[in-house]
C-alpha cells in the first residue's frame, strides 16, 4: 500500500518538475547524539531522490541551544523558496520542543505537529495531521471496513499519535475510546473493540487473549528491544503478533506497517505543499 502511495506522489513530484516548480522538503537535524535520527534522515534522503522530490538538511552542532535552533525555524518559514518544513527529532536535552514546533509556520508544517494544525483537525478543518495518525487511518480504510458507530480503542494517549487518532476516528463517527496507563479494565475494553490501536510503546503490551475474534488491530508502537536468541538489538510492536494474528481479522506488523505508510503519507505531504 506504501509503494503504491509513492508512486502516486512520485507521479504528482513529477508534474511539478515540469512545471518548473520542483517539490522540496527542508529538515532540520540537531546532532543530539541519537543515531536514530540520523539514520532516519539518511534514508528520507535516499526515498525523496527516488520519488523525485527535493531534500535540503540542515545540520545544527551539538550543543545548540533553544535560540539557535529557532532562528533556524524563523529562516526556513520566512523563506519564499521554502514550503514544507520538518524537524527531526528528539531536539538536545533542554530544549523545548513543543515550543519549537509552535514556532513551524502551519502552512509549511509538513509533520501536522504545529498544535493549531492539530486544533484544525480537532475542528474538521484540516486533515494535515500528524503524519503516524493519517496513515494509521489510511491503512484502515484500505480494509474498507466501515467505521461508523463501531467501537474503536486506542491505547496511548500521546499528542500526536494516540489523541489525534482518536479524533480522526470520532470524524468518522466512530465510538471511540482512549486508554492509557491508568485505565482500569484495560483488558476488557480491548476485547470489546472492533478497532484496537495500540499506541503505548510497550513491547508486546496486546495478546491474543486482549482482542476480539476477528478485530482490525493497527499496531502503532515502536519498541528496541534485545533479540533473546542473538543478543542484538531488534524493533518491535506494542502486539505479541503471531499470536494475535490468528486471532484478528486485520493485523499490521512492526516493522513494515504504520512506518512505511508514515513516510508515504509525509512525502504525500509535501507534494501537496508544493502544489499550494
Amino acid at each position: 500500500m506504501a509503494d503504491e502511495f509513492r508512486k502516486r506522489t512520485a507521479t504528482r513530484a513529477g508534474e511539478l518538475r515540469d512545471q518548473g516548480k520542483p517539490a522540496k522538503l527542508d529538515a532540520i537535524l540537531v546532532d543530539s547524539g541519537d543515531n536514530g535520527a540520523r539514520v532516519y534522515a539518511e534514508n528520507q534522503a535516499r526515498t525523496c531522490e527516488q520519488l523525485g522530490i527535493e531534500y535540503q538538511l540542515h545540520e545544527l552542532p551539538v550543543g545548540s541551544s533553544q535560540g539557535t535552533i529557532e532562528t533556524k525555524v524563523m529562516e526556513l518559514n520566512l523563506d519564499p523558496s521554502v514550503h514544507a518544513i520538518m524537524v527531526h527529532m528528539p531536539l538536545p536535552d533542554g530544549v523545548d520542543s513543543h515550543h519549537i514546533k509552535m514556532l513551524l509556520d502551519p502552512d509549511k508544517d509538513v509533520e501536522g505537529v504545529n498544535p493549531a494544525n492539530i486544533g484544525n483537525v480537532v475542528y474538521g478543518r484540516s486533515m494535515r495531521a500528524p503524519c503516524t495518525a493519517l496513515a494509521t487511518l489510511k491503512l484502515i480504510d484500505s480494509t474498507g471496513f466501515d467505521l461508523k458507530g463501531k467501537r474503536c480503542v486506542v491505547v496511548g494517549a500521546s499528542v500526536v499519535v494516540g489523541r489525534p487518532i482518536a479524533v480522526l476516528l470520532m470524524q468518522r463517527e466512530a465510538t471511540v475510546i482512549s486508554c492509557n496507563k491508568f485505565t482500569e479494565g484495560m483488558d476488557e475494553l480491548c476485547r470489546s473493540a472492533d478497532v484496537l490501536i495500540p499506541a503505548a510503546g510497550v513491547a508486546g503490551l496486546i495478546k491474543a487473549d486482549m482482542v476480539k475474534p476477528g478485530a482490525l488491530v493497527v499496531d502503532v508502537g515502536v519498541n528496541r528491544i534485545l533479540d533473546p536468541e542473538t543478543g542484538k538489538k531488534q524493533t518491535v510492536g506494542d502486539v505479541a503478533y503471531d499470536e494475535v494474528r490468528e486471532v484478528a481479522g486485520w493485523v499490521s506488523p512492526v516493522p513494515g506497517g504504520v512506518g512505511p505508510m508514515t513516510v508515504a503519507v509525509l512525502l504525500h505531504n509535501v507534494v501537496e505543499l508544493a502544489e499550494g
